[in-house]
This record gives structure tokens, sequence and C-alpha cells, in this order.
């Protein structure tokens, strides 16, 4: 079934739709930022896509947050909450530094933080990149009095302190969300009564009294869980790989080119191992998009730690993530995910697309099924080896290029054009999977069927957990035009602000 509407900012959601696409205005919504960049001919291409330096200088002192062993002749051993020194960044992802015992070395730069008193990182109690609902599973999972931690606000600049407590005769607990303000003399309270010079000393006097919170705190909850994150590449430089140095452990499925199996890099760290069959790319193709995937850094995304290419089949090594497809993860587990948890699963694959479009790569076949999740149920943006790097935000596909209609956007299958707002339909789609928990787009409906339906202006009805906010969202994302629909930068900033409101 189907549903034929329109969005009417003074009515809301209306089952009536007209033949012809409905205008509606997003000002309430979608705040633009970003001003249009004039196209210029002929531009120098842009640098590969890499998040920008740290302001650090020589000689910075950072303090390690997680182990590190040293892969290769030219890395460093870090140990978990020992002091470097910072000699030299060789790129974004890998610097030089020096132990407490004169030793000289690569590391990863996403393991370490600089060592400052102001530097939250080097708390246990700090989650930077978690939101309300991912605060909540985690102090639910630790199901402690006074189970808490302190996380980035939607509010940008500002702290949230969320808290558990055992609620008498409920076997859930209570959790509150306190926001960390800070007055014009510079101090931080959550209760005005009570001020503080800086944020660690505002925590530890409510580790020893409530002073105006559900319960003192007791717990700190952090977000990693003892793993580490993933490296860009597993040593700095070093993207092909030696197939003997990998031990094939068992069949995880079958993808678009070939077999993906559970192994081993080195006998120690985990990885998945795509295996490319012989015709299904160009090997210089490959190569040159395996390239530009190493420099593709996020934690929303599945990262690609090299490829073997020497040798017949070639293989893609990349990140393993132990829940699998987000598909079979959303059907494996309907009717026990709250909405809550189906939102901030969008919102996760939401902030992986926003760098991809931050960096003018285009994923081109977003969907569900290439999404992954981790241990901690974080789900990662997969399977964007395909995407081509574009200078203006667009690329035209080959004749022949195959593409999933129920998917895809009517610029996409009337033109075969794609671009980031073509990524974003996929995305309101994908949005549409969640909120069913896993259900097909239009169903038993034809391609040709589907063509028709979208030509002729109808959409996909709302899931009934998705409450009519979310559905807005995603129904923006099906705008007939490209240019009516939101950017990434946009639906981050929106599903962030649904997610605080609760």
């Amino acid at each position: 079934m189907r549903t034929k509407m329109n969005l009417d900012p003074d009515t809301g959601l209306v089952t009536q739709y007209s033949a012809s696409q409905p205008k509606v205005s997003y000002a309430s919504t979608w705040k633009c930022r970003r001003k249009r960049q004039l196209r210029v001919k002929n531009k120098p291409l842009p640098p590969l896509p890499a998040e920008a330096l740290e302001d650090y200088t020589k000689n910075v002192k950072v303090i390690a947050l997680y182990d590190f062993f040293a892969r290769g002749p030219s890395d460093l051993t870090l140990k978990k909450s020992e002091e470097y020194i910072i000699l030299e960044q060789y790129d974004p992802h890998w610097w030089k530094a020096r132990d407490q015992h004169g030793n000289e070395g690569l590391i990863p730069s996403n393991y370490v933080t600089e060592n400052k008193k102001s530097n939250l990182e080097t708390y246990e109690w700090y989650c930077k990149n978690i939101n309300r609902s991912q605060a909540e599973l985690l102090l639910q999972q630790k199901s402690k009095e006074g189970a808490f931690v302190v996380r980035d606000s939607s509010q940008r600049g500002l702290l949230t302190l969320s808290v558990y407590s055992r609620s008498k005769g409920s076997h859930s607990g209570d959790i509150r969300h306190y926001q960390i303000k800070k007055n014009h003399f510079e101090q931080y309270y959550v209760a005005e009564k009570y001020l503080f010079s800086s944020v660690p000393e505002l925590i530890q006097y409510h580790r020893h009294n409530a002073a105006g919170l559900i319960t003192r705190l007791r717990h700190p909850v952090g977000s990693t869980g003892g793993s580490s994150p993933a490296t860009v590449g597993f040593s700095y430089e070093e993207w092909e790989l030696n197939p003997s140095e990998l031990t094939f452990m068992k069949e995880l499925g079958r993808g678009q080119f070939g077999v993906v199996q559970l192994g081993k890099w080195k006998a120690t760290i985990k990885v998945a191992i795509k295996t490319i069959n012989e015709g299904a790319m160009s090997e210089d193709d490959f190569i040159e998009e395996a390239k530009v995937m190493m420099k593709l850094s996020h934690p929303k995304l599945v990262q690609l730690y090299g490829v073997c290419t020497r040798h017949k089949p070639l293989y893609v090594v990349t990140e393993f993530m132990e829940n699998g497809c987000l598909l079979n993860y959303l059907r494996q587990r309907r009717g026990k995910l709250s909405r809550d948890l189906l939102l901030s699963i969008c919102q996760d694959v939401c902030e992986g697309m926003e760098y991809l479009e931050r960096n003018r790569f285009i994923h081109r076949d977003l969907a569900a099924r290439n999404c992954l999740v981790n241990a901690e149920h974080v789900v990662k943006v997969s399977d964007f080896g395909m995407a081509r790097y574009v200078i203006d935000d667009e690329y035209i596909s080959s004749s022949g290029a195959k593409f999933p209609v129920k998917w895809s956007s009517p610029e996409v299958f009337h033109f075969k054009k794609y671009s980031s707002k073509s990524d974003v339909w996929s995305f309101g789609v994908l949005m549409w999977e969640v909120f069913t928990e896993g259900k097909m787009p239009f169903e038993s409906k034809s391609n040709c069927e589907v063509v028709r339906e979208i030509s002729e202006g109808n959409r996909l009805y709302r899931p009934h957990l998705a409450s009519h906010t979310v559905y807005k969202v995603m129904y923006s994302c099906w705008h007939e035009k490209p240019e009516g629909r939101p950017s990434f930068e946009e639906l981050v900033e929106t599903l962030t602000d649904i997610t605080e409101m609760g």
C-alpha cells in the first residue's frame, strides 16, 4: 500500500496528494548555513579528502587514549594514559612521536589527545561522539545506581550530563539529562547554586553530593567499552597488503563483487576480507579507487585498511563489524528496538554521509544492506567503493551503469545523474527501511511500476513507528528536484534536534 499525501505546514500531514510535487517550505526545519560556491571551469583538482589537522605545533604533549602495538619498524607502541611528544605530523592520520624513554616512531593520530587539564577526552566519563539515545543505551547496559556520562550537547559548545538511577518498582530505571551551563563569569553549573571553575571540578563535587541531581555520580561510563578505533591503514602509507599476512576464518556473506570473509591480519587484528571476482571490476579502476578510499576516515564510515592487488584474486581488507549488515540487524530485532534507537541509527548513517558530502564523494548505492553495525551497536556506512571522486558535487554515470531503482531519485533512473542530493533521496528510503524494521520499499512492485509511481508524485507511506516529525524529515528527502532536498549537513542538524527533544 502507498499513501498519496501532501505536506502542509499549517495542517500537518494529510492523506490527499495532488498529482504534482507539492511545494513545501522547510524554513523552520532547515537552516541553510552554507553559501553556494561559485562554479569555476577548469579549476585545479582539490586535495584528497581529509579532516583538518589539529592546530598542534611541534613538541606538543599528548596522552594516549588507547593502547597501540607497533605494526611495523616505523611505528611506536602506545600505552593508554601515558604521555608522548608529537615531533611531526606526516598527515592528518599518522604523526611522529617520542615516548618517555626516547623511542620515536609513527602513531595513529586518533589514539591520542592533547594533554591539558581542560581536555575532557582524558577523562573516562566523557564520550565525545554519542547522542542522547546512545547515552541512554550505555547507561541501561551499565544499569547501576549513579551511572553517568558527559557528552556533547546538540547545542554547539555545550555539554550534557546523563545520569542513571534505579527507580523503585521499575526494572528499566530512570535516566535524567542535565545541561552543563556556564555563566558570564566562566563558571560551570548544573544547579545554579553550585558553581565550579571547570567541568572536572563539577563532576568531582557531584560524585559526593547529589545537590539537585537525581542521585550522586558513582559509576562513570565510557563509550568505547575498551575497544580502540580503526586506523587509516595498518601503518602510514601502507595500503598494499601481502595476502600471506591474511588468515581466512569463515564466510560472512556474499556481496556485489564476491565473497566476504572474517579473517585476521598478522594473526592479531580481526578484519573483513572482500574477494573481488575476476571481471567484476577493472583492476586499474579498483587500485585508483582504493588509493582515494584509504584517505576517507570517519567514526561512522567502515574503515578501509588496505588492498591486495599484486595477485589474483584481488582482496579488499576492511574494519570488521561484529553485528553485521544493518538490514539483517533490523529484521532480527523486530519489535525490540525503541523509536529512539531507530532514530539514532539514522543519525549514525547521516553523520557518515555528511562526511562524504563534505569531501565531495557520492555513494551511489546507499541502503540498509550497505551499512554495518559494530559491537557497540554503532552503525557505519559501507560499500562506497563504487563512489567516484568528483569536482563539482556531480557525476554522470556511464551508459551501462546499474542502479537499485527502489532507492533511486528521479534524476538517477531517468538520466543516470548522480550527486550528493541523489544520495539524500536514498537516505530517505533508508530511514523508511529503519522505521519499518527492514521492510522492502515498494514491497512487491516491479522496477517499472516504481518508476511510474515516483514519476506520478507518489511516495512511500509513513511507517507506524515514525512520528510525523520524523516522517517530515524522511519525506523532504524525496523532493522531485535535487535542489529542493536538504543537504546532509542540514539533516544532521535536524535529526540531532529531534533526538535531543526526546
